[in-house]
Order: structure tokens, then sequence, then C-alpha cells
């Protein structure tokens, strides 16, 4: 006999879910025009609010206000104050939140797996050339194959490039032998770490620094503002300025809820999206500055260069992973992306 019983998690999301379908069709009807009814946007996300994400998110939350005059409100709960990361993008289809920024490695779980192009080691050998691809056909390409999922992408949003950190120096694919090393949930990312010895570990982001801290893992990648607003660098001796991946977001919507606003409504939002986006963008890699600075003050942490040497062995190690994952993401995507990146001719 099947157990017709749902299970917590599940009619938690869609208790919500039915709220918010309610919310949104109140909030859309012509009865609630007043500024005493605004549209709410639950706007959720993963990281701490003093992040380029969190600071990007803060940023939307004030101009949709202003540039709706009022008749949106947005809330953003950062720091996994409502789902984690494996959580939240099911909460969005169901309607529970109206927006997230999840990381570009999200949407392969999701069935989207072209994204995982943003996820392959070395594949963007500076800003100019992610640019060619986050502002050029590629990425509007796969924002595109989010839509029916129930989803609207609506920007990409910079973290940054990674480094890698452990309780040992990372100086070549060597030391990351037998390392358990925390990652997001990625086919790419889980070969990446295959390819340098190491055993890749699952985790969401909110659960790894007590993981750091207790031994369940040994290390970890992020962007220098991840690593320092979550204290990882308190659990980490070692880090190595690799720069070997790129971390970054797409914001996105729910479809039905974004198709069926007022088109002025729309209009307002897309403006304060695209300002948005802009900040986001142009604070990244001063935050990822400002962590690292502040990280090598503390003292905790020796941070690595790698030697030109120690480099050509990463190379060498990393590079394979993209026609290995060629069948998986996509051998004509992945050779598009090569070529407008410049990383072959």
């Amino acid at each position: 006999m099947k157990n017709t019983r749902l299970a917590p998690r599940a009619a938690a999301l869609l208790g919500a879910a039915a709220f918010a379908a309610a919310a949104v069709i109140l909030a859309l009807s012509p009865q609630s025009a007043s500024a005493e009814q605004p549209i709410v946007i639950k706007f959720s996300h993963v990281v701490a609010p003093d992040t380029p994400k969190g600071k990007g998110a803060e940023r939307f939350r004030d101009l949709a206000e202003k540039y709706t005059d009022g008749a949106v409100k947005v809330e953003v709960y950062p720091n996994s104050q409502l789902y984690k990361d494996k959580e939240e993008l099911e909460a969005l289809q169901l309607g529970a939140v109206q927006m997230l920024a999840p990381s570009l490695a999200k949407f392969g779980p999701l069935g989207v797996r072209e994204f995982e192009v943003f996820d392959l080691p070395l594949i963007f050998p500076d800003k100019d050339a992610l640019r060619k691809i986050t502002n050029g056909p590629i990425g509007k390409e796969l924002l595109a194959k989010l839509e029916p999922k129930g989803i609207v992408g609506l920007a990409y949003w910079d973290n940054g490039f990674k480094v890698m950190s452990a309780n040992r120096p990372l100086k070549t694919p060597d030391d990351f032998l037998g390392l358990k090393m925390r990652i997001q949930s990625s086919k790419v990312l889980e070969a990446q770490m295959k390819a340098l010895g190491a055993v890749p570990q699952v985790m969401a982001f909110s659960e790894v620094y007590q993981a750091l801290q207790t031994g369940v893992v040994d290390g970890t990648e992020n962007p220098p503002s991840n690593m320092y607003t979550q204290k990882m660098h308190e659990v980490q001796s070692n880090a190595t300025l690799s720069n070997h991946g790129y971390l970054g977001y797409a914001v996105i919507a729910n479809k039905a809820f974004w198709d069926g606003l007022k088109p002025e409504v729309r209009e307002g939002l897309e403006k304060a999206m695209a300002e948005a986006t802009e900040y986001a963008n142009s604070i990244a890699q001063q935050e990822n500055d400002g962590s690292l600075a502040a990280m090598k003050a503390a003292g905790k942490t020796v941070f690595h260069e790698l030697t030109p040497k120690e480099k050509e062995a990463w190379i060498k190690a990393l590079l394979p992973v993209h026609e290995e994952m060629a069948s998986r993401i996509g051998a004509d995507l992945i050779a598009r992306t090569q070529k407008e990146t410049g990383l072959v001719p």
C-alpha cells in the first residue's frame, strides 16, 4: 500500500507554494493595485549579505521598489534562512519563493547540463573572456534553456575566480592525493577534483565551515569573498591562488510569476535588475581583493602563488576534464566557448 503522506519538507514547500500562488493572484488582481497591496517578491540566497551577491540582492531590492513606485516589495533572505542549496530551486519552481541567484553549477542536476560549461577548469583565462560568454549569444542561449523548467533567467552575476584551500599546501596535483574536497553538486567539479587526485564530497554551502572545522572534509574551493565571509580561513591553514575556476550566479525568477506581472511592473524590475547587475559585477573583484587582504592580515592561512612550473602541472592535470565532459555538456558548446574565450584559436 502506497504511503500518501508527504515528507515534511515537501509538505512545507507545497504549503508555501499554495500561499504564494494565492498571494500572486491577489497581488495581480485589479482590486490590489493600490500602494497598500504591493506585490511581494521573496528573493532567497545562500551566502552572507556582505558578499557581492548579497550586496547585489539588496541593491536590486532598493531599485525594484523605486522603479515600480512601490508596487513591488522585495524581501531578501540571505544565508540559507529559507532554503539550502538543494531545496531552493524546488522552492522556486513551486512558487514558494519568486527569485533566486543560485550558482551556475546548480542547473546541471535540474537537467540543464549546458550550464556546467561554466564549471570547466581553466575555461576562462580572464574576466574579459568570461564577459564574451555572459554578455554574448552563448549566455543568452543558456538562460533560454531554463524556460521549459518554469524558470526565467534574468542576469549573470559574478562572484569571482576560485582558490583552493586545505590544511596542507596545495602546490601540485600530487598534494591533493586522497584529500576530501567539498564541492557543489556538479559532475564537472567532481571530475575536476578526481583529476587532481582528490575525493570530491558534495555538501550544502551552509554546512561547509563546520565540516572543515571537524575534519569531515579536508578542503574546498571558493572565491576569496565566500571564504572570508564564511570564516573558512579560520579552519584552513593553506590556500593556493590558483584562479582555476569561476564561480558565478544566474539571477532567476519563477516563470509563471514573472509572466503574470503587468508590463509596466516587469519593465521597472528589468531596469532595476540591469543596474543591480552592473553594480554587483563592478564590486565583485573589489570584494575579493579586500577579502584576500583581510585573510592575509589575519595570519591564520598561508596563501601560495603558483610558480610557472606548478601552474603547468595544474594545466596538464585539469585540461583533460574538458574532453571528458564533452558528452555531458556538449562537444559543440565546449568548442564554441573555448574559441570565444581564446582558449583555442
